[in-house]
């Protein structure tokens, strides 16, 4: 791939990706996934003075042709007939859609497709060398399929996205995924391709969905070696999670050598979070975009994009974990010294919790957990079941 403008030329060190269009993707009131993350998010890094006005970049909506570069074109078709309420409930259960997960709801393709147009906005901030790190917190919906919505994603904008950039810019993609749940459909697009390394770190599968991403999924044909899955234990604690990471990650990158990063940063695997259960704090979400910028600027001059993911707290963690994010993208991380009082007092009247006023969790969060040194064990015997091939290349 021909390399672009160095560090120093770019226009924009980080750019930020949103428009209230994406507040649109909303199944109902009711649903775990919701939008309105964003806006907390948003006002949280407006109270910090860290979001200026200049580094955010409106979002377009991706067209047909880019959406089936992943997405079957029968699939598109009724997704948008979803939205206008012409698909019933027995053809569309067939696409995945019409389901608890995935509910159908009012101009569903034209918020599906402006969450897929913002990870390319993203993409081609960073590969024109009009940035050098993008970060898109809309998108991240890692579970959508070439023919089927799955886990409240219609579209898979990274999976849409890695083609584009394939295409495009003749690039190799690390798709890098901290998502409590195995990043699925992106991994299955990509499981015979030796340009695309997919990494995903998650509560194992065992008794959570989608009940994918065994360390033993290593990839398919041309690409068998590529794919890369870290499953944890229910109830990993930091370190053993933040090891894990460290360790593995490194690893991959240095083996791969990719172009650009693509991350995917779900923030479910924070204790708070309703639908998984492990027990990583808010310390996690300052390593997870740290080492990721450090990898970003040794093998691809810097060229790192950034998407959401799940997150179902949205009210004490993806605002805060985003937040760092984008502090960490944007060489802010100074502004994590101190929490502003003024976002609490805002929201708390809305919060069916208490607000956080602090970037860190109150050390007695949740009680101790017994089997904390057997969970760290066997997370440490899957790195090392996961990293033996690359190991014993060295040898």
């Amino acid at each position: 791939m021909a390399k672009h403008a160095g560090y120093s030329s770019m226009k924009h060190d980080a750019v930020f990706i949103y428009s209230d269009q994406l507040l649109r993707y909303r199944f109902s009131e009711q649903h775990p996934f919701n939008q309105f993350r964003l806006t907390l998010t948003i006002d949280l890094l407006h109270q910090l003075h860290a979001l200026d006005n200049s580094q955010i970049i409106e979002p377009r909506m991706a067209d047909d042709g880019e959406l089936t570069l992943i997405h079957d074109l029968e699939y598109v078709e009724a997704v948008k007939k979803a939205g206008r309420g012409e698909l019933s409930e027995s053809i569309g259960e067939g696409f995945g859609l019409g389901t608890e997960d995935t509910p159908m709801f009012k101009d569903m393709h034209e918020a599906s497709a402006f969450l897929v147009g913002g990870t390319l906005t993203a993409a081609d901030q960073v590969m024109t060398g009009q940035a050098n790190h993008a970060f898109h917190p809309g998108g991240g919906l890692h579970h959508g399929f070439r023919g089927k919505a799955s886990g409240f994603c219609i579209y898979n904008d990274s999976a849409v996205a890695i083609k584009y950039l394939q295409e495009k810019y003749k690039a190799r993609v690390l798709y890098v995924d901290t998502d409590a749940h195995h990043g699925d459909g992106v991994q299955w697009s990509f499981y015979d391709d030796p340009d695309v390394a997919t990494y995903s770190i998650h509560e194992t599968g065992r008794y959570l969905f989608p009940g994918t991403g065994n360390v033993t999924e290593r990839g398919h044909g041309q690409g068998y070696g590529y794919s890369f899955n870290v499953p944890l234990d229910a109830f990993t604690e930091d370190e053993s999670w933040l090891a894990s990471y460290e360790t593995t990650l490194r690893e991959v990158a240095h083996f791969f050598k990719p172009d650009v990063i693509l991350t995917q940063n779900g923030a479910d695997a924070h204790y708070y979070d309703p639908l998984t259960h492990l027990s990583a704090t808010i310390n996690i979400y300052k390593h997870i975009p740290a080492l990721a910028h450090e990898l970003a600027h040794e093998y691809c001059d810097g060229r790192w994009i950034a998407v959401g993911g799940g997150g179902y707290d949205i009210w004490r963690v993806v605002p805060r974990a985003w937040s760092l994010l984008w502090l960490e993208m944007s060489g802010q991380q100074h502004l994590a010294a101190t929490f502003p009082g003024g976002w609490t007092a805002k929201w708390q009247p809305k919060a069916p919790h208490p607000l956080p006023s602090s970037w860190t969790d109150p050390p007695d969060m949740y009680p101790a957990i017994p089997r904390k040194s057997e969970i760290a064990e066997k997370n440490k015997l899957t790195v090392d079941k996961l990293l033996y091939p690359l190991r014993d290349q060295k040898k």
